[in-house]
Protein backbone atom coordinates (compact mmCIF):
# COMPACT_ATOMS: atom_id res chain seq x y z
CA UNK A 1 0.00 0.00 0.00
CA UNK A 2 1.31 3.70 -0.76
CA UNK A 3 0.00 6.98 0.42
CA UNK A 4 -1.47 9.67 -1.33
CA UNK A 5 2.18 11.23 -2.64
CA UNK A 6 3.20 7.62 -3.83
CA UNK A 7 5.40 6.87 -1.31
CA UNK A 8 5.79 3.53 0.33
CA UNK A 9 4.25 2.20 3.07
CA UNK A 10 7.32 2.18 6.20
CA UNK A 11 8.49 -0.44 7.12
CA UNK A 12 6.80 -2.23 9.96
CA UNK A 13 3.19 -1.50 8.47
CA UNK A 14 3.23 -4.66 6.31
CA UNK A 15 4.76 -8.03 7.26
CA UNK A 16 8.43 -8.33 5.35
CA UNK A 17 11.24 -10.46 5.39
CA UNK A 18 14.87 -10.20 6.50
CA UNK A 19 15.25 -7.23 8.74
CA UNK A 20 11.92 -6.14 8.32
CA UNK A 21 10.52 -9.28 9.56
CA UNK A 22 12.97 -9.10 12.35
CA UNK A 23 12.25 -5.99 13.54
CA UNK A 24 8.33 -7.32 13.29
CA UNK A 25 9.06 -9.79 15.06
CA UNK A 26 10.91 -7.38 17.95
CA UNK A 27 8.40 -4.87 17.89
CA UNK A 28 5.34 -7.99 18.47
CA UNK A 29 8.02 -9.17 21.77
CA UNK A 30 7.61 -5.68 22.79
CA UNK A 31 3.62 -4.92 22.53
CA UNK A 32 3.34 -8.53 24.21
CA UNK A 33 5.55 -7.67 26.77
CA UNK A 34 4.30 -3.70 27.70
CA UNK A 35 0.76 -5.16 27.18
CA UNK A 36 1.17 -7.66 29.83
CA UNK A 37 2.51 -5.12 32.50
CA UNK A 38 0.33 -2.31 31.51
CA UNK A 39 -2.46 -1.34 34.29
CA UNK A 40 -6.05 -1.60 33.49
CA UNK A 41 -6.62 1.83 32.12
CA UNK A 42 -3.80 1.13 29.46
CA UNK A 43 -5.45 -1.77 28.44
CA UNK A 44 -9.13 -0.57 28.43
CA UNK A 45 -7.15 2.28 25.81
CA UNK A 46 -5.57 0.12 24.16
CA UNK A 47 -8.97 -2.21 23.40
CA UNK A 48 -10.78 1.15 22.74
CA UNK A 49 -8.56 2.18 19.66
CA UNK A 50 -8.33 -1.42 18.39
CA UNK A 51 -12.18 -1.51 17.91
CA UNK A 52 -12.29 1.83 16.63
CA UNK A 53 -9.61 0.32 13.99
CA UNK A 54 -11.40 -3.15 13.52
CA UNK A 55 -14.60 -1.56 12.55
CA UNK A 56 -13.02 -0.39 9.53
CA UNK A 57 -10.78 -3.41 8.38
CA UNK A 58 -11.71 -6.05 5.81
CA UNK A 59 -12.88 -8.81 8.09
CA UNK A 60 -11.03 -11.50 6.24
CA UNK A 61 -7.68 -9.37 7.32
CA UNK A 62 -9.05 -9.84 10.89
CA UNK A 63 -8.05 -13.14 12.96
CA UNK A 64 -10.79 -15.32 13.30
CA UNK A 65 -11.28 -14.76 16.93
CA UNK A 66 -12.14 -11.04 16.28
CA UNK A 67 -14.18 -11.23 13.51
CA UNK A 68 -17.55 -11.90 15.57
CA UNK A 69 -16.38 -8.76 17.76
CA UNK A 70 -16.01 -6.53 14.24
CA UNK A 71 -19.72 -6.82 14.34
CA UNK A 72 -20.43 -5.20 17.42
CA UNK A 73 -22.08 -1.70 17.81
CA UNK A 74 -18.85 0.94 17.82
CA UNK A 75 -19.72 1.65 21.85
CA UNK A 76 -19.89 -2.14 22.49
CA UNK A 77 -17.26 -3.29 20.61
CA UNK A 78 -14.25 -2.15 23.10
CA UNK A 79 -16.27 -3.03 26.37
CA UNK A 80 -17.51 -6.49 25.68
CA UNK A 81 -15.03 -7.66 22.65
CA UNK A 82 -11.96 -6.26 25.09
CA UNK A 83 -10.83 -9.73 26.21
CA UNK A 84 -10.43 -11.44 22.29
CA UNK A 85 -9.10 -7.70 20.96
CA UNK A 86 -6.25 -7.56 23.67
CA UNK A 87 -5.27 -11.73 22.83
CA UNK A 88 -5.18 -11.11 19.23
CA UNK A 89 -3.02 -7.68 19.87
CA UNK A 90 -0.58 -9.47 21.59
CA UNK A 91 -0.58 -12.94 19.53
CA UNK A 92 -1.90 -12.57 16.46
CA UNK A 93 0.63 -11.82 13.57
CA UNK A 94 0.63 -8.44 11.92
CA UNK A 95 -2.66 -7.60 13.33
CA UNK A 96 -0.83 -4.80 15.91
CA UNK A 97 0.76 -3.77 12.96
CA UNK A 98 -2.71 -3.08 10.62
CA UNK A 99 -4.42 -1.12 13.21
CA UNK A 100 -1.46 0.83 13.53
CA UNK A 101 -1.37 1.85 10.09
CA UNK A 102 -5.04 2.49 9.48
CA UNK A 103 -4.43 4.87 12.49
CA UNK A 104 -1.60 6.76 10.89
CA UNK A 105 -3.25 6.88 7.50
CA UNK A 106 -6.79 7.67 8.43
CA UNK A 107 -6.90 10.05 11.73
CA UNK A 108 -2.78 10.81 12.66
CA UNK A 109 -4.29 13.55 14.34
CA UNK A 110 -5.99 11.14 17.00
CA UNK A 111 -3.65 8.86 16.99
CA UNK A 112 -0.29 11.68 18.10
CA UNK A 113 -2.59 14.58 19.49
CA UNK A 114 0.14 17.41 20.68
CA UNK A 115 -1.11 17.45 23.80
CA UNK A 116 -2.03 13.32 24.49
CA UNK A 117 -2.86 11.96 27.93
CA UNK A 118 -0.59 9.84 29.68
CA UNK A 119 -2.91 6.84 28.95
CA UNK A 120 -3.63 7.73 25.53
CA UNK A 121 0.65 7.79 24.90
CA UNK A 122 0.94 4.21 26.77
CA UNK A 123 -2.22 2.75 24.41
CA UNK A 124 0.15 4.29 21.11
CA UNK A 125 3.43 3.42 22.64
CA UNK A 126 2.21 -0.39 23.09
CA UNK A 127 0.70 -1.11 19.64
CA UNK A 128 3.78 0.65 18.10
CA UNK A 129 5.96 -1.78 20.14
CA UNK A 130 8.40 0.95 21.16
CA UNK A 131 10.63 0.56 23.77
CA UNK A 132 10.14 3.63 25.24
CA UNK A 133 6.63 2.76 25.98
CA UNK A 134 7.79 0.72 28.82
CA UNK A 135 8.73 4.18 31.02
CA UNK A 136 5.15 5.63 30.08
CA UNK A 137 3.09 2.36 31.06
CA UNK A 138 5.47 2.55 34.59
CA UNK A 139 3.94 6.14 35.12
CA UNK A 140 0.36 5.07 34.64
CA UNK A 141 0.86 2.53 36.97
CA UNK A 142 2.48 4.78 39.78
CA UNK A 143 -0.69 7.40 39.19
CA UNK A 144 -2.77 5.00 39.19
CA UNK A 145 -1.47 3.30 42.52
CA UNK A 146 -0.67 6.59 44.07
CA UNK A 147 -4.66 7.39 43.52
CA UNK A 148 -5.31 4.24 44.88
CA UNK A 149 -3.06 4.22 47.98
CA UNK A 150 -4.58 7.89 48.35
CA UNK A 151 -8.38 6.47 48.26
CA UNK A 152 -7.06 3.10 51.01
CA UNK A 153 -6.15 5.95 53.53
CA UNK A 154 -9.18 7.79 53.11
CA UNK A 155 -11.13 4.47 53.62
CA UNK A 156 -8.64 3.13 56.21
CA UNK A 157 -9.16 6.83 58.09
CA UNK A 158 -13.14 5.98 57.81
CA UNK A 159 -13.03 2.39 59.16
CA UNK A 160 -10.95 3.37 61.93
CA UNK A 161 -13.75 6.13 62.53
CA UNK A 162 -16.30 3.51 62.48
CA UNK A 163 -14.28 1.32 64.39
CA UNK A 164 -13.96 3.64 67.37
CA UNK A 165 -17.75 4.06 67.06
CA UNK A 166 -18.12 0.51 67.20
CA UNK A 167 -15.83 0.16 70.96
CA UNK A 168 -17.83 3.37 72.28
CA UNK A 169 -21.31 1.06 71.53
CA UNK A 170 -19.80 -1.88 72.49
CA UNK A 171 -18.18 -0.05 75.71
CA UNK A 172 -22.23 1.41 76.18
CA UNK A 173 -23.64 -2.04 76.19
CA UNK A 174 -20.99 -3.97 78.02
CA UNK A 175 -21.82 -1.34 80.98
CA UNK A 176 -25.51 -1.51 80.53
CA UNK A 177 -24.98 -6.14 80.74
CA UNK A 178 -23.15 -5.12 84.41
CA UNK A 179 -25.74 -2.95 84.93
CA UNK A 180 -28.70 -5.60 84.49
CA UNK A 181 -26.30 -8.49 86.51
CA UNK A 182 -25.91 -6.09 89.19
CA UNK A 183 -29.33 -5.85 89.44
CA UNK A 184 -30.31 -9.23 89.15
CA UNK A 185 -32.26 -11.00 91.65
CA UNK A 186 -31.15 -14.43 93.85
CA UNK A 187 -33.58 -16.07 91.73
CA UNK A 188 -31.32 -15.67 88.42
CA UNK A 189 -28.17 -16.53 89.70
CA UNK A 190 -27.43 -19.29 86.54
CA UNK A 191 -28.27 -16.05 84.21
CA UNK A 192 -26.10 -14.17 85.84
CA UNK A 193 -23.48 -16.33 85.71
CA UNK A 194 -24.10 -16.45 82.10
CA UNK A 195 -24.21 -12.70 81.43
CA UNK A 196 -20.48 -12.48 83.26
CA UNK A 197 -19.36 -15.14 80.85
CA UNK A 198 -20.53 -13.35 77.98
CA UNK A 199 -19.33 -10.04 79.56
CA UNK A 200 -16.07 -11.59 80.15
CA UNK A 201 -16.08 -12.54 76.62
CA UNK A 202 -17.33 -9.01 75.28
CA UNK A 203 -14.44 -7.02 77.16
CA UNK A 204 -11.96 -9.75 75.52
CA UNK A 205 -13.36 -8.47 72.18
CA UNK A 206 -13.34 -5.01 73.04
CA UNK A 207 -10.20 -4.87 74.31
CA UNK A 208 -8.60 -6.55 71.21
CA UNK A 209 -11.25 -3.48 69.21
CA UNK A 210 -9.46 -1.10 70.91
CA UNK A 211 -5.80 -2.30 70.47
CA UNK A 212 -6.70 -2.65 66.89
CA UNK A 213 -8.16 0.96 66.80
CA UNK A 214 -5.07 1.88 68.40
CA UNK A 215 -2.44 0.80 66.00
CA UNK A 216 -4.73 1.97 63.40
CA UNK A 217 -4.91 5.38 64.70
CA UNK A 218 -0.74 4.93 64.98
CA UNK A 219 -0.45 3.82 61.51
CA UNK A 220 -2.67 7.13 60.46
CA UNK A 221 -0.51 9.39 62.03
CA UNK A 222 2.42 7.96 60.84
CA UNK A 223 1.04 8.28 57.29
CA UNK A 224 0.01 11.79 57.42
CA UNK A 225 4.03 12.48 56.36
CA UNK A 226 4.90 13.19 53.08
CA UNK A 227 2.74 10.46 50.64
CA UNK A 228 5.38 10.35 48.03
CA UNK A 229 8.11 9.80 50.25
CA UNK A 230 6.32 6.70 52.19
CA UNK A 231 4.79 5.27 48.95
CA UNK A 232 6.92 2.22 48.58
CA UNK A 233 6.06 1.48 52.33
CA UNK A 234 2.17 2.00 51.86
CA UNK A 235 2.30 -0.67 49.50
CA UNK A 236 3.85 -2.99 51.62
CA UNK A 237 1.58 -2.38 54.46
CA UNK A 238 -1.46 -2.04 52.38
CA UNK A 239 -2.55 -5.74 52.23
CA UNK A 240 -1.10 -6.22 56.06
CA UNK A 241 -3.80 -3.44 56.99
CA UNK A 242 -6.53 -4.56 54.58
CA UNK A 243 -6.30 -7.70 56.70
CA UNK A 244 -6.19 -6.16 60.11
CA UNK A 245 -9.57 -4.21 59.04
CA UNK A 246 -11.35 -6.72 57.75
CA UNK A 247 -10.74 -9.13 60.81
CA UNK A 248 -11.69 -6.27 63.17
CA UNK A 249 -15.05 -5.50 61.81
CA UNK A 250 -15.54 -9.21 61.35
CA UNK A 251 -15.12 -9.62 65.15
CA UNK A 252 -16.97 -6.18 66.05
CA UNK A 253 -19.61 -7.60 63.70
CA UNK A 254 -20.06 -11.02 65.27
CA UNK A 255 -20.03 -9.47 68.56
CA UNK A 256 -22.58 -7.25 67.97
CA UNK A 257 -24.46 -10.44 66.03
CA UNK A 258 -23.74 -12.75 69.03
CA UNK A 259 -24.77 -10.60 71.88
CA UNK A 260 -28.14 -9.91 69.87
CA UNK A 261 -28.69 -13.77 68.51
CA UNK A 262 -28.04 -14.55 72.35
CA UNK A 263 -30.55 -12.87 73.85
CA UNK A 264 -33.34 -13.99 70.76
CA UNK A 265 -32.14 -16.97 71.07
CA UNK A 266 -32.80 -17.03 74.83
CA UNK A 267 -36.20 -15.58 74.71
CA UNK A 268 -37.27 -17.92 71.74
CA UNK A 269 -36.44 -20.85 73.72
CA UNK A 270 -38.00 -19.79 76.71
CA UNK A 271 -41.23 -18.74 74.82
CA UNK A 272 -40.71 -22.34 72.88
CA UNK A 273 -39.89 -24.19 75.89
CA UNK A 274 -43.28 -22.90 77.52
CA UNK A 275 -45.23 -23.17 75.08
CA UNK A 276 -44.39 -26.81 74.33
CA UNK A 277 -44.85 -27.72 78.11
CA UNK A 278 -47.96 -26.34 78.12
CA UNK A 279 -49.05 -28.41 75.89
CA UNK A 280 -47.95 -31.04 76.50
CA UNK A 281 -49.46 -30.53 80.00
CA UNK A 282 -52.83 -30.34 79.31
CA UNK A 283 -52.59 -33.24 76.28
CA UNK A 284 -51.50 -35.33 79.02
CA UNK A 285 -54.17 -34.49 81.19
CA UNK A 286 -56.64 -34.62 78.44
CA UNK A 287 -55.85 -37.87 77.41
CA UNK A 288 -55.39 -39.38 80.75
CA UNK A 289 -59.22 -38.65 81.35
CA UNK A 290 -59.80 -39.58 77.78
CA UNK A 291 -58.26 -42.76 78.51
CA UNK A 292 -60.44 -42.77 81.51
CA UNK A 293 -63.68 -42.19 79.50
CA UNK A 294 -62.77 -44.65 76.45
CA UNK A 295 -62.31 -47.77 78.98
CA UNK A 296 -65.56 -46.35 80.97
CA UNK A 297 -62.89 -46.49 84.15
CA UNK A 298 -64.65 -44.08 87.25
CA UNK A 299 -62.37 -42.89 90.44
CA UNK A 300 -63.49 -45.16 93.70
CA UNK A 301 -65.10 -48.11 91.27
CA UNK A 302 -64.59 -51.44 92.66
CA UNK A 303 -63.64 -54.24 90.47
CA UNK A 304 -60.75 -56.87 89.23
CA UNK A 305 -57.75 -56.16 90.42
CA UNK A 306 -54.74 -57.17 88.31
CA UNK A 307 -53.47 -60.37 90.62
CA UNK A 308 -57.48 -61.80 89.85
CA UNK A 309 -56.85 -61.98 86.64
CA UNK A 310 -53.19 -64.01 86.84
CA UNK A 311 -53.43 -67.39 84.60
CA UNK A 312 -56.81 -66.44 83.31
CA UNK A 313 -54.95 -66.17 79.79
CA UNK A 314 -53.83 -62.54 78.42
CA UNK A 315 -52.35 -61.16 75.46
CA UNK A 316 -51.82 -57.44 73.73
CA UNK A 317 -54.38 -57.01 71.01
CA UNK A 318 -53.02 -55.04 67.66
CA UNK A 319 -53.95 -51.65 67.62
CA UNK A 320 -57.04 -51.03 64.97
CA UNK A 321 -56.25 -49.69 61.62
CA UNK A 322 -57.90 -46.55 60.66
CA UNK A 323 -60.58 -48.06 57.82
CA UNK A 324 -63.93 -47.06 58.59
CA UNK A 325 -65.03 -42.88 60.00
CA UNK A 326 -66.05 -44.71 63.51
CA UNK A 327 -62.22 -45.11 63.82
CA UNK A 328 -61.64 -41.83 62.62
CA UNK A 329 -64.24 -40.45 65.52
CA UNK A 330 -62.74 -42.30 68.23
CA UNK A 331 -59.52 -40.64 67.27
CA UNK A 332 -60.67 -36.74 67.10
CA UNK A 333 -62.24 -37.41 70.53
CA UNK A 334 -58.87 -37.56 72.30
CA UNK A 335 -58.44 -34.76 74.28
CA UNK A 336 -56.05 -31.56 72.25
CA UNK A 337 -55.72 -33.78 69.19
CA UNK A 338 -54.51 -32.04 65.85
CA UNK A 339 -55.88 -33.06 62.69
CA UNK A 340 -53.04 -33.05 59.89
CA UNK A 341 -55.18 -32.76 56.25
CA UNK A 342 -52.86 -33.52 53.22
CA UNK A 343 -55.42 -30.93 51.11
CA UNK A 344 -54.47 -32.36 47.60
CA UNK A 345 -54.29 -35.31 48.15
CA UNK A 346 -57.74 -35.76 49.59
CA UNK A 347 -59.49 -33.18 47.11
CA UNK A 348 -57.94 -34.98 44.13
CA UNK A 349 -59.24 -38.25 45.34
CA UNK A 350 -62.89 -37.04 46.01
CA UNK A 351 -63.19 -34.41 43.63
CA UNK A 352 -60.97 -34.69 40.72
CA UNK A 353 -62.81 -32.49 38.23
CA UNK A 354 -62.58 -29.18 40.18
CA UNK A 355 -60.12 -26.97 39.54
CA UNK A 356 -57.80 -26.53 42.59
CA UNK A 357 -58.89 -23.58 43.77
CA UNK A 358 -62.84 -24.79 43.89
CA UNK A 359 -61.18 -28.27 45.90
CA UNK A 360 -59.39 -25.88 48.05
CA UNK A 361 -62.31 -23.80 48.98
CA UNK A 362 -64.81 -27.19 49.16
CA UNK A 363 -62.49 -29.03 51.36
CA UNK A 364 -62.09 -26.08 53.82
CA UNK A 365 -66.03 -25.97 53.42
CA UNK A 366 -66.79 -29.72 54.55
CA UNK A 367 -63.84 -29.50 57.48
CA UNK A 368 -65.16 -26.75 59.02
CA UNK A 369 -68.08 -28.26 60.34
CA UNK A 370 -66.61 -31.52 61.40
CA UNK A 371 -63.81 -29.20 63.28
CA UNK A 372 -66.32 -27.29 64.70
CA UNK A 373 -68.17 -30.73 66.39
CA UNK A 374 -64.79 -32.40 68.18
CA UNK A 375 -63.07 -29.30 69.00
CA UNK A 376 -60.02 -30.55 66.99
CA UNK A 377 -57.23 -28.64 65.72
CA UNK A 378 -57.37 -28.80 62.30
CA UNK A 379 -54.79 -27.71 59.77
CA UNK A 380 -55.14 -28.03 55.92
CA UNK A 381 -51.89 -28.37 54.21
CA UNK A 382 -51.38 -27.49 50.41
CA UNK A 383 -47.99 -27.37 47.92
CA UNK A 384 -47.62 -23.85 47.37
CA UNK A 385 -46.38 -23.89 44.13
CA UNK A 386 -48.04 -21.93 41.21
CA UNK A 387 -50.28 -20.08 44.18
CA UNK A 388 -49.33 -16.70 43.02
CA UNK A 389 -51.06 -15.22 46.21
CA UNK A 390 -52.08 -17.19 49.33
CA UNK A 391 -56.03 -16.88 49.76
CA UNK A 392 -56.93 -14.29 52.53
CA UNK A 393 -60.18 -15.95 53.29
CA UNK A 394 -60.46 -18.52 56.04
CA UNK A 395 -62.58 -20.29 58.11
CA UNK A 396 -63.29 -20.43 62.22
CA UNK A 397 -60.92 -23.26 63.45
CA UNK A 398 -59.39 -24.20 59.98
CA UNK A 399 -55.96 -23.31 59.71
CA UNK A 400 -54.80 -23.49 56.14
CA UNK A 401 -50.95 -23.69 55.00
CA UNK A 402 -49.76 -23.25 51.65
CA UNK A 403 -45.91 -24.62 51.58
CA UNK A 404 -43.60 -21.92 50.19
CA UNK A 405 -41.90 -21.85 47.22
CA UNK A 406 -39.58 -24.99 46.30
CA UNK A 407 -40.92 -26.82 49.37
CA UNK A 408 -43.74 -29.91 49.01
CA UNK A 409 -46.53 -29.81 51.52
CA UNK A 410 -44.96 -33.45 52.27
CA UNK A 411 -42.06 -31.92 53.65
CA UNK A 412 -44.13 -28.99 55.60
CA UNK A 413 -46.69 -31.94 57.18
CA UNK A 414 -43.44 -33.55 57.96
CA UNK A 415 -42.14 -30.56 59.68
CA UNK A 416 -45.46 -29.70 61.76
CA UNK A 417 -45.45 -33.48 63.07
CA UNK A 418 -41.98 -33.02 64.64
CA UNK A 419 -42.87 -29.50 65.90
CA UNK A 420 -45.35 -31.07 67.82
CA UNK A 421 -44.34 -32.74 71.99
CA UNK A 422 -43.37 -35.93 72.71
CA UNK A 423 -47.07 -37.98 73.47
CA UNK A 424 -49.76 -35.04 71.91
CA UNK A 425 -52.17 -37.10 70.13
CA UNK A 426 -51.81 -36.30 66.19
CA UNK A 427 -53.75 -37.33 63.46
CA UNK A 428 -52.42 -37.24 59.27
CA UNK A 429 -55.08 -37.50 56.43
CA UNK A 430 -53.14 -38.67 53.35
CA UNK A 431 -52.80 -41.56 51.03
CA UNK A 432 -49.36 -41.31 50.61
CA UNK A 433 -47.20 -44.00 51.40
CA UNK A 434 -44.11 -42.28 51.94
CA UNK A 435 -45.76 -39.58 54.23
CA UNK A 436 -47.71 -42.39 56.17
CA UNK A 437 -44.29 -44.00 56.77
CA UNK A 438 -42.38 -41.06 58.05
CA UNK A 439 -45.41 -40.05 60.22
CA UNK A 440 -46.19 -43.22 61.77
CA UNK A 441 -42.48 -43.33 62.91
CA UNK A 442 -42.70 -40.20 65.01
CA UNK A 443 -45.67 -41.37 66.75
CA UNK A 444 -48.64 -39.97 64.49
CA UNK A 445 -51.95 -41.75 63.52
CA UNK A 446 -52.18 -41.97 59.51
CA UNK A 447 -55.77 -41.95 58.23
CA UNK A 448 -56.32 -42.76 54.28
CA UNK A 449 -57.94 -39.68 52.79
CA UNK A 450 -61.16 -41.71 51.45
CA UNK A 451 -61.96 -42.95 55.58
CA UNK A 452 -62.05 -38.72 56.13
CA UNK A 453 -63.84 -38.42 52.65
CA UNK A 454 -66.84 -40.53 54.02
CA UNK A 455 -66.54 -39.04 57.46
CA UNK A 456 -67.31 -35.65 55.75
CA UNK A 457 -70.18 -37.30 53.55
CA UNK A 458 -72.03 -38.06 56.84
CA UNK A 459 -72.23 -34.17 57.70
Amino acid sequence: MADESGDPDPPGDAPGTGDDAEDDSARAAVRARLLERAPDPVRAKVAELVAIAVGHLPVIELPPPVRPVARFAPAKRARVGAGPLLAAVGSAEGFAARVVTWWTEEQPDRWRPDDAEPVHAAAVAVLEGREEGSGLVRDVTERADAGRARAERDAALARVEKLEAEVRRLTAERDEARAAVGSAGQESRDEIAKLRTRLREQGVRVRRAEDEAAELRAARERGEGGLRAELDELRRERDRGREAVAAAEARAGRAVEELAGVRRAALDARQADDARLALLVDTVAGAAEGLRRELGLRAGENGARPAELVGAGSGTMPKARVTDPAALDRLLALPEVHLLVDGYNVTKTGWPDLSLASQRERLVAAVAPLAARTGAETTLVFDGAGITGVPTHSVRGVRVLFSDPGVLADDLIRSLVGAEPAGRPLVVVTSDRAVVDSVRRRGAHPVPSSVLLHRLARI
